[in-house]
């Protein structure tokens, strides 16, 4: 019987008179606007995308939806991602209150195997379906956003120990000239490089324009890890391939690809696993958490910040710490926990201070994170929490010297432009939360000018939406008024690039 199309649903609807509407669905069916049959197109569309093509929704099957029927997979799924995409927050299966039978590790797209080899496959597997199929971010059934309980408990594995790996017996025929491996510490050494490059080109012009070559060089690596090498040219491998992964992630994320982002961001934790280096993966959760703020879940991103710096207290560079406390100041604030942010806040200050005092060098990755970006980080989690204090005076007021010293210190640096711009929309929304259009619109204006310059959909749709929100506000202020239409004409919506 197809769950989907078939006639046999209406027996088995017979069998359960007790079946009641779906008021969640009905719900957020009702909130999207859509009819029942654009989403019964939507749905015929997004099954084709899979290789489903048994599937055959109309408008009377989402009516029976609606009334209480549960549809097979992958049609939850499929409606998960629809709802998700549509209100830019995760909505998953649960929250559309579908029941879902427990799937395969392969099938929920974070819950995967923590070994080195199937890691490998997996990356290889996922890379190489990215670059040859990608469009939209949509690569197939293992894409559905995964919150709640079905992404931190697969997550909290990345600190059991792993087995041990089982032993190659060496070759006696081989002789002992044979050289062991394929990669010089030279090839290592430029691999390593060009990763730190490809982080550089990302941070000066945003996701967009470098995210397939990115993609490229992961899938390269994982070539490489599948060949014979020495155990420590190995673990150098999967640290290159985790941070690979994870800016593979961060690009995807920047230009609105989420589920693609968090396949990336779990596949780099495996590899950070793998390398045996739990600051990087430390980092990767809380690039992880800053996803899940973005996409409307403060409880996932505190969850994951705080396996973060559980599984690297002892291990981390006051650096990195900081940058953890940070974020974590970030998920209070969107929780509406102002004692518990500020208290973050100040410990993200405190242990910054310690950073010039730390006896190794940071690795590359984190050393993003300067004195403007701390600035820019704590101001931001002061201005969430006027948000969610209803637009609080007081929240904005602590908001604007942290948020105006981080614009001053990212206008100096020239670098990081797509941390410029997302800072400079940062100060025109607590203008906004002051009442004070006029220089919101200033504001504005320069984050328009340095928007241009870089591929990034997230600082696109942050312009737009405090654009909006002026408009809505101000409307009939003349600089409001114009740089609305400035708006439509120099950063005009368009459709994804990957």
């Amino acid at each position: 019987m197809s769950g989907n199309g078939g006639s046999g649903t209406n027996a088995a609807s017979a069998t359960h008179p007790d079946k009641r509407p779906n008021e969640l669905l009905t719900s957020w069916f009702v909130r999207s606007g859509w009819s029942k049959g654009e989403l019964a197109r939507q749905v015929n569309r997004r099954a084709r995308q899979l290789g489903a093509n048994h599937i055959s929704t109309d408008t009377s099957r989402v009516r029976r939806w609606l009334d209480g029927e549960n549809p097979r997979e992958p049609i939850p799924k499929i409606l998960s991602e629809l709802f998700s995409e549509r209100f830019g927050v995760v909505v998953s299966v649960e929250d559309l209150g579908l029941r879902t039978a427990r799937q395969s590790p392969s099938a929920t797209g974070v819950d995967l195997p923590w070994t080195g080899p199937q890691t490998v496959a997996l990356l290889s597997e996922f890379s190489r379906s990215d670059l040859m199929l990608a469009r939209r971010g949509f690569l197939g059934s293992s894409l559905a956003l995964s919150a709640g309980p079905a992404l931190i408990e697969p997550m909290q594995r990345w600190l059991v120990p792993s087995p041990p790996a089982p032993r190659s017996e060496p070759d006696p025929a081989a002789g002992a000239g044979r050289a062991r491996g394929r990669l010089s510490k030279p090839e290592l050494d430029l691999l390593e490089s060009t990763t730190v490059m490809f982080r550089q080109w990302d941070a000066q012009c945003g996701g967009g324009l470098r995210r397939k070559a990115v993609v490229g060089q992961l899938h390269e690596v994982t070539d490489l890890l599948q060949e014979p090498q020495p155990e420590a040219t190995t673990r150098r491998l999967f640290k290159v391939a985790a941070e690979l992964a994870e800016l593979a992630g961060w690009m995807s994320y920047d230009i609105g690809l989420q589920p693609t982002a968090q396949k990336y961001f779990v596949l780099a934790l495996h590899a950070a696993k793998e390398a045996g280096d739990r600051p990087l993966g430390s980092y990767v959760l809380s690039s992880m958490s800053r996803q899940m703020i973005h996409l409307g879940r403060p409880d996932d991103a505190l969850e994951l910040i705080h396996l973060a710096q559980y599984g690297s207290r002892d291990c981390a560079s006051p650096r990195t710490q900081s940058m953890l406390y940070a974020m974590e100041a970030r998920a209070y604030a969107n929780m509406g926990q102002p004692g518990k942010c500020k208290r973050a806040v100040r410990m993200a200050e405190d242990t910054f201070a310690e950073a010039d005092e730390w006896d190794e060098p940071d690795p590359d990755w984190i050393r993003f994170f300067s004195e403007a970006e701390l600035y820019g980080e704590n101001s931001h989690s002061y201005r969430d929490l006027a948000y969610v204090a209803g637009r609080s005076p007081t929240y904005a007021s602590l908001a604007e010297p942290l948020m105006k010293r981080a614009v001053e210190l990212f206008a100096e640096d020239g670098e990081h432009q797509r941390s410029y711009a997302l800072n400079l929309i940062g100060m025109a929304t607590v203008n906004l939360l002051q009442r004070e259009p006029e220089q919101c619109t200033v504001f504005a204006s320069q984050a328009m000018q340095v928007a241009k310059k870089v591929r990034s959909e997230r600082v696109n749709t942050r312009i737009r939406k405090t654009v909006d929100t002026a408009a809505r506000d101000f409307g009939d202020l003349g600089e409001v008024v114009d740089l609305t239409e400035r708006l439509a004409a120099e950063l005009p919506e368009t459709a994804e690039a990957v």
